[in-house]
């Protein structure tokens, strides 16, 4: 066969092939927790010593987040959550959209919660082009905070903020900051949950990284 006849490779055969090697980063590993306000410049200071990027300072990010709906139609399935963020603080940076999948809570010995991710930069187009699809905003907020990272692991101290519709300034929803430890990673790597516990047992007793079941946090709030 000629390479005149040979079909081009598609995006679609490209994506395919890159599924099939497991070389796509589509799972997180995710521990979390949170640290007063009175007690975070201890946190930093203990992250300063133990992780890689700080040698040009601490890395700080300040975000607006906006969480998307898209609905079935005939109500046959639940709505797909899409999340778009950009920065505030950069505002050069392309907006980034994320999907993200229900954690999977069910392997007790899994030392982290994975769930699936996936994370696309795109222009500033996208707002309208998610409304065309028919998507709808269910909720939006602020989030400013510093960023570490050790090896493949980032680690995220993050204060939360609602958004404000006048010109005051955003309040803070809580009197904490939100910890999180992650990691992006192809499927079947699991072991760096093992590295990830042994890293947040560095932390304790400043802060107490663990798997969140927000389903069951959900339920006590309602009971």
């Amino acid at each position: 066969m000629s390479a005149a006849n040979v079909a081009p490779i598609t995006a679609t055969d490209s994506l395919s092939q890159a599924l099939k090697a497991n070389i796509i980063p589509n799972q997180e590993y995710l521990l979390q927790g949170s640290v007063l306000d009175s007690a975070v410049e201890v946190l930093l200071h203990r992250l300063r010593g133990l992780c890689d990027n700080v040698d040009a300072g601490t890395e700080t990010f300040d975000d607006q987040e906006v969480c998307f709906s898209l609905r079935d139609p005939n109500q046959q399935a639940a709505p797909l959550m899409l999340r778009l963020r950009k920065a505030l603080d950069a505002r050069d940076m392309p907006y980034q959209l994320r999907y993200i999948g229900q954690p999977d809570l069910g392997d007790k010995s899994r030392p982290t919660v994975v769930r699936s991710s996936l994370d696309i930069a795109c222009s500033g187009m996208l707002i309208e082009f998610l409304n065309e699809l028919g998507c709808r905003i269910e909720f939006e907020y602020s989030v400013k905070g510093y960023m570490f990272r050790k090896g493949r692991m980032k680690i995220t101290v993050s204060k939360v903020f609602k958004i404000s519709q006048s010109s005051m300034s955003p309040e803070p929803i809580s009197q904490s900051y939100l910890v999180e430890l992650s990691v992006l990673a192809p499927q079947g790597q699991d072991a760096i949950g093992e590295d990830m516990r042994a890293f947040a047992d560095q932390l304790r007793p400043l802060v107490q990284l663990d798997k969140i079941d927000y389903k069951r946090l959900g339920h006590m709030s309602v009971t």
